[in-house]
């Protein structure tokens, strides 16, 4: 399997009306390597298993008295105990795919009962719940799981493609045809999400997608609060601006301040290059 490396950056921001932040995010390298020095034969050590995966993740609490923050940081947690516990798929690049999206699915269904379990237990979290976009890339592979409507975007050749759904009652009736796409962003529902992990019922399904990265790629996570100030258009653009990831994340966030800044606000920019060098770096 072919080896890209990536440069990644994260920031997350409260905006400008809102008094916390619910949104979390994660940026992780998974490496395994296995250095043997031979003692008696001298020489440079031998290397063995030297794989990695990066894992990216955004989500997005809702719940009154900070139970979103709750929820958020809860999910996150839980994906990544699991990931460093008992995920071992990108130990093993030549496993088929459906072994990695089933131990993520099983991440995912269990950050949701465990939500649904701590709201039960403490009334003032009663219905909290999050969103949760994350991303898998082992190799030149990437793995897609979404629930809710932060959205993942990939950048090729200056096109920008959204790869998640918005799991909302507004994009679900964009779908059906009962309204128009134009109409979505000012819809009285848009905010109405049709699943979440948590929210007061155990049970959530993750949208699941894999697809083949390429170098000059560029892999965008994000809350609403970036997507609901900003076109497609002109993410298109900042991303296709030259700038590196950090200072790329740094203006999108900018800008949707810039544009009143109504939720809070958080990207994930990850530039996928022929090997050279890995940089992951995060701030909030």
């Amino acid at each position: 399997m072919s080896t890209l490396s990536v440069r990644s950056f994260g920031v997350s921001d409260r905006g400008r009306q809102r008094t916390g932040n619910e949104d979390q995010f994660l940026i992780a390298e998974l490496t395994k390597t296995m250095r043997i020095s031979h003692t008696t034969l001298g020489g440079p050590p031998d290397v063995f298993g030297d794989e990695r995966g990066y894992l990216f993740l955004v989500a997005d609490g809702m719940g009154g008295h900070n139970a979103g923050e709750r929820a958020s940081a809860l999910a996150v947690a839980i994906v990544e105990q699991f990931t460093l516990n008992s995920f071992k798929w990108f130990l093993e690049p030549d496993e088929p795919s459906r072994a990695a999206i089933a131990e993520f699915e099983s991440a995912i269904q269990e950050a949701d009962a465990a939500i649904v379990r701590e709201s039960s237990r403490r009334p003032e979290l009663q219905g909290m719940g999050t969103t949760l976009t994350m991303a898998y890339a082992v190799g030149n592979r990437l793995f897609i799981l979404h629930v809710g409507d932060s959205r993942a975007y990939l950048h090729r050749d200056g096109v920008l493609t959204q790869l998640t759904e918005d799991h909302t009652v507004v994009a679900e009736m964009v779908r059906r045809g009962e309204i128009a796409p134009a109409e979505a962003g000012r819809h009285r529902l848009r905010h109405v999400i049709t699943n979440v992990i948590g929210g007061g019922n155990v049970g959530v399904q993750a949208e699941v997608r894999v697809l083949e990265l390429q170098a000059k790629d560029t892999l965008l996570l994000c809350s609403d609060g970036l997507n609901e100030t900003m076109s497609r258009e002109e993410i298109a653009d900042m991303l296709s601006s030259g700038d590196d990831a950090e200072r790329t994340s740094r203006r999108l966030v900018a800008l949707a301040n810039e544009r009143g800044g109504p939720d809070n606000i958080t990207v994930i920019v990850s530039q996928f290059e022929s090997p050279s060098g890995d940089s992951l770096e995060a701030t909030r």
